[in-house]
């Protein structure tokens, strides 16, 4: 007999995954299985993984993205021409990620030593701190302080070289021998850009501290001195015991302890720390369970890795009453998580401060910088260059007057007039020829300084922020649904919304709505999914009754009364025996968690399952709409109301899913005493675990209907099962204990005993979950299709259901030619790119033809589509084959890329940003988009059900895909051309204003004395003229949003650079020669020789 202390097996690489480490014994156990028990080791891979994240982070949208089945199809539905370029050779195409035990995977990979490790001794911060003295809990995300504050923001404005030459012409204009201006007047503009940015700032600055010190002084239950008495947080050092009472925020991470939960079970709410609203598990050992720190001394060690930014993983080992336990991410609670339905839990400190996962995490996204911005600096180095020659020039002149006019010197002023103040008769101001032409050009640099505008930057700084302002504002990117308005997370890079040439897309919670419903399953080789499904809110389902309450799903699922009716008719046919055990699988096989939502009526409750995939969500409400209801689950156990009778089935193991393997699976214990493991997952990955060599018609006929669901652009997960043996079980217990033991390698060795415990299994079906698309997605992406904007959708998702999401969603039309490269070998998916150019390079020579020959233009142009695999990707990202690819895709209308991994998503968008200058847009809603937000030139967030992840790490956050056309073609257009305007008019407006003070130094024997005051001179760009460029730049509106909605066309301003470019900028350098010539020549020669401006003694003689 087992246990009633179940065994939770922790997915490898997988966050928030049970352990408890009492082991059941089977004596009794029946043993109906004769599966061969040879090991088998885990599953080749070959998609690279660099980072951990990119593998715990996949939990949450990986897990969600059924990777296609073995030989991609086409959709027979659509009448499309498609050129299939696959290798069809024996070999299995495999898929999951190369390099499973890569130095970045985790610190499981390592061996713990004491120099690697921290040492936390429990219950004991003196001897924590001993040997070194850990950060406090105290945290500061201010920059500043009242003593750094002025050096420091100093230092990092003159990080921009602009200020830094302003600097130096203030400090030259100090000097007497240079005085052109007055010493006030030369300093004023740059001190008073560099105090209004400065004021800005501080404004930031003190809002941040003020944030950091409610934050420290907030209050937590610390045990010292044998109660737990309250202490600020900032007090907390790394070794004590905290209690967090339920709905508080943790202080610090904190290993747990003991919970209010007999069975260690803690929940938590991560919102603050990743944006999830869904509940997590975390689990406290059970050799700990039972201390309590008032009645007994706990004392123990913890030796745990280094602090480090990973928030999904954890590893440590903890010595405690003379055992050695293994400690995950499972046992670990993260600052800013939120207690939830757990009345009490408590936990020991294990980094405190800046050195939790939180604040280590606690950075913005990646600083970038616009492309016009980027090409304005050429522009002033030019500018620059300009400046020296015209500075050259007058110097050379001036040498050449000095020559002329030597012998008359003595007579001029401010050359050789003598000084009789003292008894020597002395030179005054003259300092010989060389020195005079070298002041001399010092001096027109300082005259003609503003040639180079230092108002420009601190223009744009203000014109942005009032960009963002209406953007912000913009009631049509404002989402109702999830009532969020548009967010500008990054103020420096606006313009680049204006010129953009490459979208790529994740697809699930990007283009749909990442709100899975059940549409239909295939059991047996039976497809469900004909004949009409009637709602459950029509009276079809089995409410269940707990405790004189009713309770109902608070989802809605549609069900077959086929099915329903199978479902209710239990184990009396085989049919009803594989339905039942299909439905047994949904209900069991996930980590959802019930809760229960109070209605008008006080006797009838609402399930609410808490999970953090929404395809458990719907597959859970499909089970409980066809009588298999989960009403309960602890860490050992859970509940299932079948068809009305309750039944406990007792969790001896559960695999969560993780990317590697692509499916999950739970272990559990009957009251009949048997044991069974169930698994779901991935078909690519599904398929090479079932057993083939049993029901081969009931396999071959569910691969057809998953490919039938996929072509309708259903997500599809195979569901399949088996008995395990008494030595089964022992055997894989067994490697288990010595996986978790291991200090080095543990996270392969615990993914090879989950795959040995997932094979051999049964086809029980597969089940069919539609993710509708988003509102406006269709018009969308025909709206930037038009707008020259190419789309690249990059999913996670099998190739059949990325076509039908590509059909529906208009990326795919009938009269695309599909290129399609499926390549298990870096030889074939070279010869696959070489077909693919030639094909299109016949298809785009027949088109000529049809030219020609005098057919139509519009007809003739054949519109390509290349959809490609992760797999082929491996062979040709980080290679020379990557210049094919990009070579390809070029050609191409549309790109759509299948089974993709995050950093797969990556590599495509550096493929295209090495190879053009076309600037790059982002757009995802998950954690796995990160990497492919930050390395395109413009992110974008989508604030779906996949956390906040992407939104944190964007340049810009929206509700839905379809505000992108408002963004890019309205918003995007408008900053594009005003900030083009106003850089291009403050070159103008000051190179107009340099030639006419070069003009008047021709007249004036070179002496740099200036044709208007000193202070209209500095004011004239600071004051005079920013203003009215600053409200232009933020108000301007060369067309109406309704004609640039209506004309999706002319976006391609700004891709072709039509208001900013060189041409352009030369233009208008020439146009002010002339208008320089016409403003100070016209009104000289209008009053040479007149006697306007000349004294009354001049006139008289006198």
């Amino acid at each position: 007999m087992y246990t009633d202390h179940p065994l939770l097996i922790p997915s490898p690489t997988t966050p928030y995954t049970p352990q408890t480490p009492s082991i059941p014994t089977f004596a009794d156990l029946a043993k109906p299985s004769s599966g061969d028990s040879e090991p088998i080791s885990t599953m080749e891979s070959n998609i690279t993984i660099d980072n951990p994240s990119s593998i715990e982070s996949n939990y949450n949208s990986s897990s969600r993205r059924s990777i296609s089945s073995h030989q991609s199809k086409t959709s027979g539905t659509n009448s499309v021409k498609e050129v299939i370029l696959a290798d069809l050779g024996s070999k299995r195409v495999r898929h999951g990620s190369r390099g499973t035990d890569s130095e970045f995977m985790s610190m499981s990979q390592k061996e713990i030593n004491d120099d690697d490790a921290r040492l936390v001794y429990i219950n004991d911060p003196d001897r924590t701190n001993e040997k070194y003295e850990f950060t406090g809990n105290s945290i500061r995300t201010a920059k500043y302080s009242i003593i750094t504050f002025l050096p420091r923001n100093l230092f990092e404005q003159f990080h921009r070289v602009a200020y830094i030459y302003f600097l130096v012409i203030a400090i030259l204009n100090q000097l007497p021998q240079l005085a052109v201006f007055g010493r006030g007047a030369s300093i004023m503009p740059l001190a008073f850009v560099l105090l209004v940015t400065a004021i800005k700032d501080a404004y930031e600055d003190l809002r941040r501290h003020r944030s950091d010190r409610i934050e420290n002084n907030r209050l937590a239950w610390v045990f010292v001195n044998g109660q737990f008495q309250q202490k600020k947080w900032k007090d907390i050092r790394v070794g004590e015991i905290i209690k967090i009472q339920a709905n508080d925020t943790l202080p610090c991470d904190m290993v747990l302890i003991s919970t209010s939960d007999p069975t260690g079970v803690a929940y938590v709410q991560t919102i603050n720390l990743d944006g999830e609203s869904n509940l997590k598990t975390r689990y406290a050992k059970q050799e700990t369970l039972s201390k309590v720190p008032e009645k007994e001394k706990i004392s123990g060690l913890i030796k745990c890795e280094k602090p480090n930014r990973n928030i999904y993983g954890f590893q440590a080992n903890m010595e405690f009453d003379g055992k050695r336990l293994s400690l995950g991410p499972s046992n670990i609670i993260l600052r800013g998580c939120e207690l939830k339905n757990t009345t009490w839990a408590l936990g020991v400190v294990v980094y405190a401060g800046r050195e939790t996962k939180a604040m280590l995490n606690n950075s913005g996204a990646p600083s970038k910088r616009s492309s016009l911005e980027t090409r304005m600096n050429l522009e002033i180095i030019i500018l620059s260059f300009f400046l020296i020659a015209l500075c050259t020039v007058v110097s050379v002149l001036a040498a050449i007057w000095l020559k002329r006019h030597k012998d008359e010197l003595n007579i001029i002023p401010f050359y050789r007039k003598e000084d009789y103040s003292e008894g020597t008769i002395k030179d005054y101001k003259y300092y010989g020829w060389g020195m005079e032409i070298f002041f001399t050009f010092l001096m027109a640099v300082i005259v003609f300084q503003i040639m180079i505008p230092i108002s420009l930057y601190i223009s744009m700084e203000l014109v942005r922020v009032g960009q963002s302002y209406f953007m912000i504002r913009d009631a049509n990117m404002y989402d109702e649904a999830t009532n969020t308005r548009f967010q500008c997370r990054a103020l420096n890079i606006n313009e680049d919304l204006g010129q953009i040439k490459y979208v790529f897309s994740d697809k699930t919670g990007t283009l749909t709505e990442n709100k899975m419903e059940f549409q239909c399953a295939s059991i047996w080789g039976v497809d469900y999914s004909g004949g009409k499904a009637s709602s459950q809110n029509d009276g079809v389902g089995n409410p269940v009754e707990v405790d004189g309450k009713i309770l109902r799903p608070k989802m809605a699922v549609k069900v077959y009364p086929q099915l329903l009716q199978l479902a209710k008719s239990g184990k009396d046919s085989p049919e009803g025996k594989h339905v039942h055990d299909f439905f047994l699988a949904l209900a069991s096989c996930n980590t959802l968690v019930p809760f229960f939502d109070d209605t008008s009526d006080p006797s009838v409750k609402l399930i609410d399952y808490q999970g953090e995939s929404p395809d458990e969500q719907a597959l859970a409400y499909a089970a409980a709409a066809y009588g298999f209801t989960l009403i309960e689950r602890t860490s050992g156990h859970i509940v299932i109301d079948i068809q009305g009778e309750r039944q406990r089935f007792n969790v001896l193991g559960l695999h969560e899913f993780d990317s590697d393997r692509k499916r999950m699976s739970v272990i559990l214990g009957f009251p009949d005493k048997t044991v069974k493991v169930f698994v779901k997952g991935a078909d690519s990955s599904m398929f090479s675990v079932i057993d083939t060599s049993l029901e081969q018609n009931v396999i071959h006929a569910t691969e057809q209907h998953l490919h039938a669901y996929s072509s309708l652009g259903l997500r599809t997960l195979v569901v399949g099962m088996r008995e395990l043996s008494s030595s089964e079980f022992e055997q894989w217990h067994s490697a288990f204990e010595a996986a978790s033991a291991a200090l080095m390698g543990r996270a392969a060795l615990l993914r090879k005993v989950a795959s040995n415990v997932e094979r051999h299994l049964c086809i029980l079906g597969a089940s069919a979950i539609e993710d509708k698309l988003q509102q406006g997605v269709p018009e969308a992406i025909e709206s930037l299709r038009t707008a020259a904007i190419k789309v690249w959708v990059l999913t996670g998702d099998k190739q059949e259901t990325a076509i039908s999401i590509g059909y529906s969603s208009k990326l795919l039309t009938s009269k695309m030619t599909q290129i399609i490269i499926n390549s298990n070998s870096k030889q074939s998916c070279k010869r696959s790119l070489e077909d693919g150019i030639l094909m299109s390079s016949k298809l785009t020579t027949q088109s000529s033809f049809t030219n020609n020959t005098g057919g139509s233009s519009r007809a003739a142009v054949t519109p390509l589509a290349l959809i490609i695999d992760g797999t082929s990707l491996v062979y040709v990202l980080d290679s020379e084959l990557e210049e094919q690819l990009f070579k390809l895709a070029s050609i191409c209308s549309v790109v759509l890329c299948c089974r993709v991994a995050p950093l797969q998503k990556a590599g495509i968008v550096a493929l295209v940003k090495k190879r053009t200058s076309d600037l790059t847009l982002a757009v995802g809603d998950g954690a796995n988009d990160v990497s492919m937000i930050q390395m395109a030139d413009v992110g974008v967030g989508i604030t779906g059900q996949e956390g906040r992840q992407a939104v944190m790490a964007s340049d810009f956050a929206m509700g839905q895909f379809r505000f992108l056309v408002s963004l890019l073609l309205v918003h995007g257009h408008w900053n594009y051309q005003r900030m083009a305007y106003m850089i291009l008019y403050n070159f103008y407006r000051n190179a107009v204003f340099v030639f006419v003070l070069f003009w008047y130094v021709l007249f004036t024997c070179f002496t740099l004395t200036t044709a208007i005051t000193e202070w209209s001179s500095m004011l004239y760009s600071i004051i005079y003229t920013s203003f009215p460029t600053i409200v232009v730049g933020i108000l301007d509106k060369d067309l109406s949003r309704r004609t640039l909605l209506k004309f999706p066309q002319l976006y391609g301003a700004g891709q072709r650079q039509e208001s900013y470019s060189s041409k352009l900028f030369w233009f208008i350098m020439m146009d002010t020669i002339w208008q320089s010539v016409a403003i100070f020549f016209i009104p000289l020669f209008a009053y040479w020789r007149s006697t306007i401006d000349i004294s009354a003694s001049e006139i008289f003689g006198q």
